[in-house]
Protein backbone atom coordinates (compact mmCIF):
# COMPACT_ATOMS: atom_id res chain seq x y z
CA UNK A 1 0.00 0.00 0.00
CA UNK A 2 1.25 3.21 -1.06
CA UNK A 3 1.56 6.10 1.59
CA UNK A 4 1.69 9.83 1.23
CA UNK A 5 1.70 12.74 3.21
CA UNK A 6 -0.58 15.21 1.20
CA UNK A 7 -3.38 15.39 -1.03
CA UNK A 8 -4.38 17.92 -3.48
CA UNK A 9 -6.59 18.57 -6.18
CA UNK A 10 -5.66 21.48 -8.18
CA UNK A 11 -8.20 23.44 -10.66
CA UNK A 12 -5.84 23.34 -13.47
CA UNK A 13 -3.34 22.29 -15.67
CA UNK A 14 -0.53 24.58 -15.04
CA UNK A 15 -1.34 24.45 -11.24
CA UNK A 16 -0.74 20.37 -11.44
CA UNK A 17 2.43 20.95 -13.05
CA UNK A 18 3.89 23.46 -10.80
CA UNK A 19 2.99 20.92 -7.67
CA UNK A 20 4.04 18.06 -9.85
CA UNK A 21 7.68 19.60 -10.63
CA UNK A 22 7.63 21.14 -7.39
CA UNK A 23 9.42 17.92 -5.63
CA UNK A 24 11.00 14.65 -6.87
CA UNK A 25 8.47 12.24 -4.66
CA UNK A 26 5.34 14.17 -5.98
CA UNK A 27 3.21 12.09 -8.25
CA UNK A 28 -0.19 12.60 -10.43
CA UNK A 29 -2.90 9.68 -8.97
CA UNK A 30 -4.93 8.25 -11.77
CA UNK A 31 -7.12 5.39 -10.20
CA UNK A 32 -4.08 4.31 -7.63
CA UNK A 33 -5.22 0.73 -8.99
CA UNK A 34 -1.00 0.12 -9.48
CA UNK A 35 0.21 2.21 -6.69
CA UNK A 36 -1.72 0.47 -4.24
CA UNK A 37 0.06 -2.89 -4.89
CA UNK A 38 4.03 -1.42 -4.14
CA UNK A 39 4.69 0.72 -1.01
CA UNK A 40 5.88 3.95 -2.78
CA UNK A 41 5.52 6.68 -0.48
CA UNK A 42 4.29 10.07 -2.05
CA UNK A 43 5.26 13.83 -1.33
CA UNK A 44 1.91 15.56 -2.22
CA UNK A 45 -0.68 13.27 -4.30
CA UNK A 46 -1.94 15.32 -6.73
CA UNK A 47 -5.93 14.15 -7.53
CA UNK A 48 -7.20 15.37 -11.43
CA UNK A 49 -10.44 14.63 -10.43
CA UNK A 50 -11.28 18.47 -10.75
CA UNK A 51 -10.21 19.26 -14.29
CA UNK A 52 -12.87 17.31 -16.36
CA UNK A 53 -10.06 15.03 -17.73
CA UNK A 54 -13.16 12.02 -18.00
CA UNK A 55 -14.10 11.77 -21.59
CA UNK A 56 -14.75 10.51 -24.95
CA UNK A 57 -15.18 12.88 -27.66
CA UNK A 58 -15.90 11.64 -31.40
CA UNK A 59 -14.41 14.57 -33.67
CA UNK A 60 -14.53 15.40 -37.69
CA UNK A 61 -10.98 13.55 -37.57
CA UNK A 62 -10.22 12.14 -34.06
CA UNK A 63 -11.50 10.24 -31.69
CA UNK A 64 -10.25 12.12 -28.65
CA UNK A 65 -10.05 10.14 -24.96
CA UNK A 66 -9.25 12.11 -21.71
CA UNK A 67 -6.61 11.44 -19.10
CA UNK A 68 -9.52 10.24 -16.37
CA UNK A 69 -11.05 8.21 -18.77
CA UNK A 70 -11.43 4.69 -17.34
CA UNK A 71 -10.87 1.27 -18.97
CA UNK A 72 -14.43 0.42 -18.37
CA UNK A 73 -16.09 3.56 -19.97
CA UNK A 74 -13.64 2.43 -22.76
CA UNK A 75 -14.97 -1.24 -22.89
CA UNK A 76 -18.38 0.11 -22.75
CA UNK A 77 -18.36 3.11 -25.24
CA UNK A 78 -20.69 2.71 -28.08
CA UNK A 79 -18.91 4.44 -30.85
CA UNK A 80 -15.66 2.68 -29.61
CA UNK A 81 -16.75 -0.50 -30.66
CA UNK A 82 -17.90 0.40 -34.07
CA UNK A 83 -14.35 2.21 -34.96
CA UNK A 84 -11.50 -0.57 -35.92
CA UNK A 85 -13.35 -3.58 -35.13
CA UNK A 86 -13.67 -2.80 -31.76
CA UNK A 87 -10.42 -3.22 -30.89
CA UNK A 88 -10.23 -1.09 -27.70
CA UNK A 89 -13.15 -2.59 -25.96
CA UNK A 90 -11.67 -6.10 -26.85
CA UNK A 91 -8.66 -4.75 -25.50
CA UNK A 92 -9.38 -4.13 -21.90
CA UNK A 93 -12.53 -6.56 -21.39
CA UNK A 94 -10.42 -9.39 -20.18
CA UNK A 95 -8.65 -6.98 -17.70
CA UNK A 96 -8.94 -8.90 -14.10
CA UNK A 97 -12.32 -7.41 -13.44
CA UNK A 98 -15.55 -4.75 -13.88
CA UNK A 99 -14.22 -2.84 -10.29
CA UNK A 100 -10.66 -3.18 -11.36
CA UNK A 101 -11.43 -1.42 -14.42
CA UNK A 102 -13.91 0.66 -13.00
CA UNK A 103 -10.74 2.20 -11.25
CA UNK A 104 -8.05 2.05 -14.18
CA UNK A 105 -7.43 5.33 -16.29
CA UNK A 106 -6.47 5.91 -19.70
CA UNK A 107 -3.56 8.37 -18.58
CA UNK A 108 -2.10 6.45 -15.72
CA UNK A 109 -1.62 3.33 -18.11
CA UNK A 110 -0.59 5.06 -20.97
CA UNK A 111 2.03 7.25 -19.36
CA UNK A 112 3.65 4.46 -17.28
CA UNK A 113 4.21 2.63 -19.63
CA UNK A 114 3.63 -0.89 -18.77
CA UNK A 115 4.87 -3.28 -20.19
CA UNK A 116 1.53 -5.44 -19.41
CA UNK A 117 -0.57 -3.28 -20.85
CA UNK A 118 -3.67 -4.44 -23.09
CA UNK A 119 -4.52 -1.28 -23.98
CA UNK A 120 -0.92 0.44 -25.02
CA UNK A 121 -0.57 -2.73 -27.34
CA UNK A 122 -4.01 -2.08 -29.07
CA UNK A 123 -3.39 1.68 -29.64
CA UNK A 124 -0.38 1.73 -30.76
CA UNK A 125 -1.41 -0.74 -33.71
CA UNK A 126 -3.92 2.43 -34.73
CA UNK A 127 -3.03 5.78 -35.60
CA UNK A 128 -2.53 7.05 -32.01
CA UNK A 129 -1.11 10.64 -30.69
CA UNK A 130 -0.73 11.32 -27.27
CA UNK A 131 -0.92 15.41 -25.76
CA UNK A 132 1.33 16.23 -22.75
CA UNK A 133 1.21 18.95 -20.74
CA UNK A 134 4.42 19.88 -21.46
CA UNK A 135 5.89 17.79 -24.10
CA UNK A 136 2.90 18.19 -26.30
CA UNK A 137 1.13 16.52 -28.83
CA UNK A 138 3.34 13.53 -30.60
CA UNK A 139 2.67 10.00 -31.48
CA UNK A 140 2.45 7.51 -29.67
CA UNK A 141 5.28 4.97 -30.68
CA UNK A 142 7.65 8.30 -29.88
CA UNK A 143 6.33 8.93 -26.46
CA UNK A 144 6.74 5.22 -25.42
CA UNK A 145 10.54 5.52 -27.12
CA UNK A 146 11.62 8.69 -24.93
CA UNK A 147 13.32 9.06 -21.89
CA UNK A 148 10.84 9.35 -18.66
CA UNK A 149 10.21 12.92 -17.57
CA UNK A 150 7.68 14.55 -15.01
CA UNK A 151 4.46 15.52 -17.35
CA UNK A 152 0.86 15.17 -17.05
CA UNK A 153 -0.83 12.89 -19.56
CA UNK A 154 -3.60 15.16 -20.80
CA UNK A 155 -5.14 13.03 -23.50
CA UNK A 156 -5.26 10.47 -26.19
CA UNK A 157 -6.17 11.30 -30.12
CA UNK A 158 -7.12 8.29 -32.38
CA UNK A 159 -6.88 9.12 -36.49
CA UNK A 160 -10.76 8.26 -37.71
CA UNK A 161 -10.28 6.06 -40.82
CA UNK A 162 -10.82 2.10 -42.32
CA UNK A 163 -8.62 0.99 -40.26
CA UNK A 164 -9.03 -2.86 -39.98
CA UNK A 165 -7.82 -4.07 -36.15
CA UNK A 166 -7.83 -7.19 -33.95
CA UNK A 167 -6.32 -7.78 -30.21
CA UNK A 168 -5.48 -11.34 -28.91
CA UNK A 169 -4.12 -11.98 -25.63
CA UNK A 170 -3.24 -15.06 -23.35
CA UNK A 171 -4.29 -15.35 -20.26
CA UNK A 172 -3.41 -17.99 -17.80
CA UNK A 173 -6.73 -16.95 -15.63
CA UNK A 174 -9.04 -14.57 -16.42
CA UNK A 175 -7.88 -12.45 -13.40
CA UNK A 176 -4.72 -12.92 -14.19
CA UNK A 177 -2.00 -10.06 -16.50
CA UNK A 178 -1.64 -11.70 -20.17
CA UNK A 179 1.74 -14.01 -21.02
CA UNK A 180 1.70 -12.33 -24.29
CA UNK A 181 -0.66 -9.53 -26.12
CA UNK A 182 -1.11 -8.78 -29.67
CA UNK A 183 -2.28 -6.52 -31.58
CA UNK A 184 -2.19 -6.18 -35.54
CA UNK A 185 -3.76 -3.88 -37.69
CA UNK A 186 -4.19 -3.11 -41.10
CA UNK A 187 -4.79 0.13 -43.80
CA UNK A 188 -4.62 0.32 -47.65
CA UNK A 189 -2.65 -2.91 -47.64
CA UNK A 190 -0.90 -1.34 -45.00
CA UNK A 191 0.29 -3.69 -41.78
CA UNK A 192 0.93 -3.00 -38.17
CA UNK A 193 2.00 -5.72 -36.01
CA UNK A 194 2.51 -4.47 -32.39
CA UNK A 195 3.42 -7.49 -29.32
CA UNK A 196 3.08 -6.30 -25.73
CA UNK A 197 3.69 -8.36 -22.24
CA UNK A 198 6.88 -9.72 -23.53
CA UNK A 199 7.27 -8.75 -20.58
CA UNK A 200 8.81 -5.68 -21.80
CA UNK A 201 6.49 -3.05 -23.06
CA UNK A 202 4.84 -3.14 -26.15
CA UNK A 203 7.03 -2.41 -29.64
CA UNK A 204 6.15 -2.86 -33.24
CA UNK A 205 7.49 -5.30 -35.25
CA UNK A 206 8.90 -3.00 -37.84
CA UNK A 207 10.52 -5.64 -40.65
CA UNK A 208 7.79 -8.29 -40.41
CA UNK A 209 5.10 -5.68 -41.06
CA UNK A 210 6.90 -4.54 -44.39
CA UNK A 211 7.21 -7.78 -45.26
CA UNK A 212 3.53 -8.45 -44.66
CA UNK A 213 2.55 -5.26 -46.09
CA UNK A 214 4.50 -6.05 -49.68
CA UNK A 215 3.24 -9.50 -50.26
CA UNK A 216 -0.04 -11.30 -51.54
CA UNK A 217 -0.79 -12.22 -47.97
CA UNK A 218 -0.57 -16.13 -49.01
CA UNK A 219 -0.29 -18.85 -46.16
CA UNK A 220 3.49 -18.87 -46.51
CA UNK A 221 3.87 -15.19 -46.51
CA UNK A 222 1.60 -14.79 -43.62
CA UNK A 223 3.36 -17.49 -41.57
CA UNK A 224 6.36 -16.18 -42.93
CA UNK A 225 6.01 -12.07 -41.26
CA UNK A 226 4.70 -14.18 -37.87
CA UNK A 227 7.59 -15.90 -37.45
CA UNK A 228 9.80 -12.83 -38.27
CA UNK A 229 8.08 -10.67 -35.49
CA UNK A 230 8.87 -13.39 -33.57
CA UNK A 231 12.51 -13.21 -34.11
CA UNK A 232 12.85 -9.13 -34.44
CA UNK A 233 11.37 -8.45 -30.89
CA UNK A 234 12.94 -9.35 -28.28
CA UNK A 235 10.70 -11.69 -25.24
CA UNK A 236 11.99 -12.30 -21.79
CA UNK A 237 11.21 -14.63 -18.99
CA UNK A 238 9.01 -14.12 -15.42
CA UNK A 239 6.66 -15.92 -13.43
CA UNK A 240 4.12 -16.02 -16.29
CA UNK A 241 6.45 -17.87 -19.00
CA UNK A 242 9.73 -18.32 -20.60
CA UNK A 243 11.08 -16.07 -23.11
CA UNK A 244 11.08 -19.38 -25.58
CA UNK A 245 7.26 -19.66 -24.35
CA UNK A 246 6.11 -16.72 -25.38
CA UNK A 247 8.59 -16.68 -28.69
CA UNK A 248 6.34 -19.44 -29.72
CA UNK A 249 2.83 -17.65 -28.95
CA UNK A 250 3.68 -14.47 -30.82
CA UNK A 251 3.53 -16.90 -33.86
CA UNK A 252 0.48 -18.35 -33.07
CA UNK A 253 -1.06 -14.85 -32.30
CA UNK A 254 0.13 -13.10 -34.74
CA UNK A 255 -1.05 -15.62 -37.53
CA UNK A 256 -4.58 -15.40 -35.66
CA UNK A 257 -4.34 -11.41 -35.79
CA UNK A 258 -3.82 -11.58 -39.33
CA UNK A 259 -6.15 -13.59 -40.17
CA UNK A 260 -8.60 -12.05 -38.51
CA UNK A 261 -8.27 -8.63 -40.09
CA UNK A 262 -8.16 -10.17 -43.28
CA UNK A 263 -11.77 -11.59 -42.69
CA UNK A 264 -13.23 -8.37 -41.35
CA UNK A 265 -12.00 -6.92 -44.48
CA UNK A 266 -14.01 -9.22 -46.71
CA UNK A 267 -16.84 -8.63 -44.29
CA UNK A 268 -17.49 -4.86 -45.49
CA UNK A 269 -16.39 -5.68 -48.63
Amino acid sequence: MFTLVDLVQPDNLAEAYQILSDKRNNTILGGCAFLKMGSKRIGTAIDLTNLNLSYIREQASFIEIGAMTSLREIETHTQLREYFNGVLPKSVHNIIGVQFRNGVTVGASVYSKYGFSDLITALLALDTEVELYKGGRMPLVDFLNKPHEKDILVKVWIKKNNRKAAYLNLRKSASDYAVINVAVSMLENQWTIVVGARPSKAAIAVRASAALSKGKLSVEEIEGAAQKASEELSFGTNTRGTSEYRKVLCQVLVKRGIMEVLHANRSDN
